[in-house]
């Protein structure tokens, strides 16, 4: 067997390209020409001996060695860059206050406290988890450096919005809605308190449906919320991030479609420091790389040629 030496600067190209569904973007996000990335791209499916990309209507899709290689090019960058802030910042002082939603508190908050603090040891890390209107006012207080939060209704000076997700009704997996909705019975809801604008679109979307609903169980917390509705007390609406692994999405077309919601992330200020950038960039990374190979869906980017990329 040949041993192959990939090179992680095609490996970054082929990565950002398939996170924005166009190598034109990748490219120019890298400061690079599109016949450097293109060239770059046909170096790796030349070492691979196998097609990496297709194109999907506008977007590129990686095939299914590119599903292969993707993930293991995550982790060769992420230790890559981990190893270059290691040696350039264990010695960096300082200190960063940081917050998110509860929603990627779970599946984010461990792996970026992990690679923060591991490339960065000397830096003292404070960390709130808490709902949106908490987070902006932390942030417009100067009290928070950055926050990850929902991009919904009000929104800070800066800020970048990472990906659109779509909103869902979730419910235990063993619920009956149609015999619920054909008794013409309130559709039992499980919601964060007011003001919530999740709690607000679902309500909408119910009314115009002409479906009737009650709110059985309000909770100040996201932890009540998915206990609320494990217990069989109702359904609720969030996104597929972080979803517990006891509960289902409801995709059986019996409840009104609810459009999309983005994920932003707030700074306290335009321009970061060197302790405040790094946390900014492990942010964006974790985020795409929880996302993993579907990332595509949910960054915008203009299709591009597949022959004027050499893919064609």
């Amino acid at each position: 067997m040949k041993t192959i030496s990939f090179d992680l600067d095609a490996l970054r190209t082929f990565v950002l390209g398939i996170e924005l569904g166009s190598f034109a973007l990748a490219a120019e996000r890298l400061h690079r020409s599109t016949s450097a990335a293109s060239a770059q791209l046909k170096k790796l499916e030349q070492q691979c001996d196998v097609a990496l990309v297709r194109k999907v209507g506008r977007h590129l899709q990686p095939t299914d060695a590119g599903e292969v290689l993707l993930a293991y090019a995550r982790r060769l960058l992420a230790l890559n860059d981990e190893a270059a802030q290691a040696i350039g910042g264990a010695q960096l002082p300082g200190r960063i206050r940081f917050g998110m939603q509860e929603d990627f508190s779970e599946a984010l908050l461990p792996s970026v406290l992990a690679s923060f603090t591991r490339a960065h040891p000397q830096v003292q890390l404070s960390a709130n988890v808490a709902r949106n209107a908490v987070l902006l006012d932390g942030i417009r207080s100067d009290e928070m450096d950055l926050a990850l939060c929902w991009a919904a209704g009000e929104s800070s000076a800066y800020s970048e919005v990472l990906a659109q997700l779509p909103l869902r009704w979730i419910g235990p997996a063993d619920i009956e809605l149609q015999r619920t909705l054909l008794t013409g019975e309130p559709l039992k809801l499980v919601m964060f308190e007011k003001p919530c604008l999740m709690r607000q679109w679902a309500t909408e979307a119910l009314d115009r449906a002409g479906i009737p609903w009650q709110v059985v169980f309000a909770s100040q917390g996201l932890g009540g919320v998915w206990q609320a509705v494990q217990a069989g007390l109702g359904v609720t609406v969030r996104t597929d991030f972080g979803l517990p692994s006891s509960l289902s999405v409801i995709g059986d077309g019996s409840l009104p479609r609810l459009g999309e919601i983005g994920i932003r992330l707030d700074r306290s200020r335009a321009e970061l420091g060197e302790v405040e950038q790094r946390l900014y960039g492990i942010l964006r990374e974790q985020i795409q790389r929880y996302l993993g190979t579907t990332a595509s869906e949910y960054y915008s980017g203009d299709g591009i040629d597949l022959n004027e990329m050499g893919i064609g």
